[in-house]
């Protein structure tokens, strides 16, 4: 069968399964356009590349299907570039189609030309020009084909225009072979004597700690992970990639590790003697100063990418392999090293968890490996007591409490609701009061912290969980940045609702400058009513809502759940005095963590702004 290379691809983008395409259409791709009038795939025309971005990786977030987005050559694919380096450091499977100029074109700085291939190679794992149009199937399946396996991420397929006009015989691959990928065999299971000696150091662990990334929720593995803490009853840290894959309420859920982690995670990590690392990249908004971090902990590091394995800290038992499927061995290894004692483990983690010292062992004793981690579990149960997470109540005269906003719109959605952040203090106070049962259900940029992800990734959210609630935590800077896209939710039928958090400036910034440069505040100042947000979201096709006193906030929030035929925006008026807490500053040591100041302090601090400003 005869057809364009633009219908290949249109046919191959079916094969695959694809359902969406988030996109806007220019000159070099406008022959793919044609073939999508017939397609059955949907296509969402964004209003920014970067939009178009941002919402294959919401979409692959709470799918784990990949995102596809498509754009036009030159300014097209640089405006891309930015969702491109966000999936890369966060491993998001998104799968680009990009134009070109024709192919006696390139190289001669044609209108809209970009080396595409060059520009975008650092930040996917692959990328192709496909010269002939003969190669457009194979191209295709071979760009899902690695976005998907291993450890997912961005790709790109670059397709000139008259590569697109071109005829060719229709094919589909079949096998992997036929995708012609010499060299990439990724690892699956891992090595059996690496499996049975990180066994072994579990059973020796008197303090040992899960430190969870995200690649368990990329490998699925959040089952797995549960049956292994229900085992040894160790308890668990997630990072803010993974908030959502273990339940917050779990008595041995510690909360997220790091510069805002909570005072529990960060110090039990510190005292650890065991660092059982799922997925995780040892990121340096975790560690802090990597020599001071953890020091006295064995390291068992398990991950897909070899290349992440001793990257930052020497483990001293590596394996490479998928997550879910490791967590599987190790926990079958500690079964069978135990006498299979896994049955009654979820109960024993449960008591050991309350910390009431009910649990005599994590598999019961009778000759057990496992130790007693009681006394480890206490010492655990006094820093969270000693510790918690907290915030002053809001005193007469202030705003909103940007905290209190955050819990009550917690409070007031259900379990399985999506929340997507951008980035910046809303998106740490998300993660730190937002309670997460249900896994996938939390969307953030991690790695490149890319203000202006949250509208457009919570689109694809919705897109790819219609029948989810799907509530984005905003900023007032973020917004600013990618808010046009609300004008594609409400023109595509995608009822979003977006709470922006509004302290009038570019928060993170200026706690920053706060704290590290003598309140000189240079170039962080918003204003709170430039844009007027209630207005600017009535433009575009939004409910708005202003708030700004505390009686309205569940009001407000229950109202905008209550409107599911288009998007909503609250504008919540909060405390721009408001800081997150704990903090460890950049490079310091986590020892070194910043609690929340008393009052007094606090107010000292608000009178010596005030004269200044």
């Amino acid at each position: 069968m005869k057809l364009t290379g633009a219908q290949a691809l249109i046919r191959s983008l079916e094969m695959e399964g694809v359902e969406v395409i988030f996109g806007l259409p220019g000159g070099a791709i406008l022959p793919v356009y044609d073939p999508i009038v017939e397609s059955p795939i949907r296509h969402v025309l964004v209003r920014h590349e970067q939009g178009a971005g941002h919402a294959a990786e919401g979409y692959a977030h709470v799918t784990g299907r990949p995102g596809v987005a498509m754009v036009t050559s030159g300014p097209g694919v640089t405006n891309i570039v930015t969702a491109l380096a966000d999936a890369y450091m966060d491993s998001i499977p998104i799968v680009v189609i990009s134009g070109q100029v024709a192919t006696p074109s390139i190289g001669t700085d044609a209108f809209q030309e970009a080396d595409t291939t060059g520009i975008t190679m650092g930040v996917t794992k692959h990328n192709w020009l496909v010269t002939d149009a003969g190669e457009i199937p194979r191209a295709v399946a071979a760009a899902f084909h690695v976005a998907t396996t291993g450890r997912p991420g961005p790709v790109l397929v670059d397709i000139p225009k008259d590569v697109s006009n071109a005829s060719m015989e229709w094919y589909w691959p079949t096998s992997e072979a036929d995708l012609d990928l010499p060299g990439y065999h990724p690892a699956i299971e891992g090595d059996p004597e690496a499996v049975e000696a990180a066994a072994a150091l579990i059973e020796q662990a008197q303090r040992p700690v899960l430190y969870v990334g995200g690649g368990v929720l990329k490998a699925r593995g959040m089952e797995e992970l549960r049956r292994l803490v229900d085992l040894t009853g160790i308890p668990v840290t997630t990072t803010l990639m993974a908030r959502s894959a273990f339940p917050s309420s779990h008595p041995l859920n510690m909360g997220m590790p790091g510069m805002h982690g909570t005072y529990t995670a960060v110090t039990a990590m510190q005292k650890s003697d065991l660092l059982i690392a799922l997925g995780t990249r040892f990121d340096d908004r975790v560690t802090g100063k990597v020599p001071a971090f953890a020091p006295d902990a064995l390291v068992i590091h398990i991950d897909i990418d070899p290349a992440e394995l001793g990257k930052i800290r020497r483990p001293d038992i590596a394996i490479r392999g998928d997550c879910r499927v490791v967590t599987m061995e190790v926990r079958e290894a500690l079964e069978r090293r135990n006498g299979g004692a896994g049955d009654a483990g979820g109960e024993r983690a449960h008591r050991a968890g309350r910390g009431d010292g009910a649990a005599k062992s994590r598999n019961g004793g009778g000759g057990s490996g496992l130790p007693d981690l009681s006394p480890w579990i206490r010492t655990i149960e006094t820093w969270r007591q000693e510790h918690p997470l907290h915030y002053e109540p809001q005193a007469p005269g202030e705003r909103l409490k940007p905290q209190m906003v955050i819990e009550t719109l917690a409070a007031l959605t259900p379990d399985d609701t999506i929340l997507v952040t951008g980035v910046g203090q809303h998106q740490m106070w998300a993660s730190q009061f937002w309670q997460f049962e249900e896994p996938h259900t939390f969307v953030t940029s991690g790695g490149l912290g890319t203000m202006g992800f949250a509208v457009p990734a919570a689109i694809g959210a919705k897109v790819g969980k219609p029948g989810s609630m799907v509530w984005a935590v905003d900023g007032d800077g973020c917004f600013q940045m990618t808010a046009q896209e609300l004008v594609t939710a409400n023109a595509e039928g995608i009822p979003v609702k977006i709470a922006i958090i509004n302290n009038s400036y570019l928060g993170m910034v200026r706690q920053w400058q706060e704290l590290f440069y003598e309140e000189r505040y240079s170039e962080v100042y918003l204003s709170p009513d430039l844009p007027d947000y209630v207005k600017w979201a009535e433009a575009m096709g939004c409910v708005g809502i202003r708030v700004t006193e505390p009686e309205e906030v569940a009001p407000a929030i229950e109202k905008a759940n209550a409107i599911d035929d288009r998007a909503v925006v609250i504008d919540f008026r909060t405390d721009s005095f408001e800081k997150v807490y704990p903090m460890v500053p950049a490079g310091a040591s986590n020892d070194d963590i910043m609690e929340m100041p008393t009052t007094s302090t606090r107010d000292a601090g608000r009178s010596s702004e005030r004269k200044a400003s």
